[in-house]
């Protein structure tokens, strides 16, 4: 059942709508365990598109074994999707600093007061992202340390390759997953790929994930697929790799691959004269989590993230890759 969450009347005869997808059994008991999935903060990762779509059309696949709710909200920021932008396109507001919103606020805060009380009650909501333009990123979930002991247990059976726990210091309010904590509704967010683009093979992996979510919530009867065991980084482990020059980077590696410490992980380069002006090594042995996307860079540029390994954890990666 779809349902109009946000309506707000816009200028020259427009309507500011978020809708949701609400599939539930056919006979409720009013106890049910209910799964929320929102995407769409950011108009230009459409990850998180496919991601609804693929969810709901296996739901509908097998609506028998399905025994509680999934609300589905692909679209909180629709005309930030229609424009490509990430910012809610006139006040050019970041939509994820406004929740939890206000009732008596201009259009953003009152979307997002809108969509948190309507999300409020629920077991579980996911919030799905994709990466920016400038960085491709692994499949993995995002949480705080204040939160962790309590959505670990969801997180793991997301399917990803990696969970990323942040200081709940170095959080900012705002977000929609910090206040839906604050609620007292566990959430969390996962990232994967990289702006403007769909990668169906991540996407699925979390949709996977989803599924084997549901199960474990005791919302699907159906048969789930094996998900991955993924590793747990903290901040202290993950190195960022910066240009010190500016031209064009070259890559010669790719996300999810294994590095040793001093192994080249690209070039930058000058293109009016042919010349290479940096050889990027890495500074630690690790995995490669992120990796620079867009090639055009400046001095300071993100180029990479590396998650460090001690060196039997590194060598039984490499082990279990064959």
């Amino acid at each position: 059942m779809i349902d109009t969450v946000v309506s707000v009347n816009l200028m020259v005869g427009e309507t500011l709508k978020i809708k949701k997808n609400r599939l539930g059994t056919d006979y409720p008991r009013g106890d049910e365990k209910r799964l929320c999935i929102v995407s769409g903060i950011y108009g230009d990762e459409l990850q998180g598109q496919y991601i609804c779509y693929e969810t709901i059309r296996r739901i509908k696949n097998e609506y028998e074994n399905l025994t509680g709710i999934v609300d589905i909200y692909p679209s909180l920021n629709p005309m930030g999707l229609e424009a490509g932008v990430r910012e809610i396109p006139g006040p050019e507001l970041n939509m994820n600093e406004l929740f939890p919103g206000s009732e008596s606020g201009a259009m953003g805060e009152y979307a997002a007061y809108a969509v948190l009380k309507d999300i409020e009650g629920a077991d579980f909501c996911l919030d799905v992202h994709g990466s920016d333009k400038y960085l491709c990123e692994i499949p993995q979930i995002r949480m705080n340390d204040d939160v962790e002991g309590i959505i670990m247990p969801y997180a793991e059976h997301l399917n990803t390759d990696m969970i990323w726990v942040h200081p709940s210091t170095q959080v900012k309010k705002g977000s929609i997953v910090y206040e839906l904590n604050k609620i007292g509704v566990k959430a969390c967010v996962t990232e994967s790929s990289y702006a403007f683009k769909i990668n169906q093979r991540y996407c699925n992996q979390i949709v996977d994930g989803i599924f084997s979510l549901m199960k474990f919530m005791g919302i699907w009867k159906g048969s789930v697929k094996k998900v991955k065991d993924p590793f747990v980084v903290h901040d202290d482990q993950v190195i960022y790799v910066n240009s010190e020059s500016s031209g064009i980077f070259i890559p010669h590696t790719s996300v999810h691959d294994l590095i040793s410490e001093n192994d080249e992980i690209g070039r930058v380069v000058d293109v009016i004269t042919g010349s290479v002006e940096e050889i990027i090594k890495a500074p630690v042995s690790g995995i490669i989590t992120g990796m620079r996307e867009y090639p055009a860079i400046e001095e300071g540029s993100l180029l990479a993230r590396i998650v460090s390994l001690d060196g039997d954890t590194f060598e039984k990666m490499k082990d279990d890759r064959g």
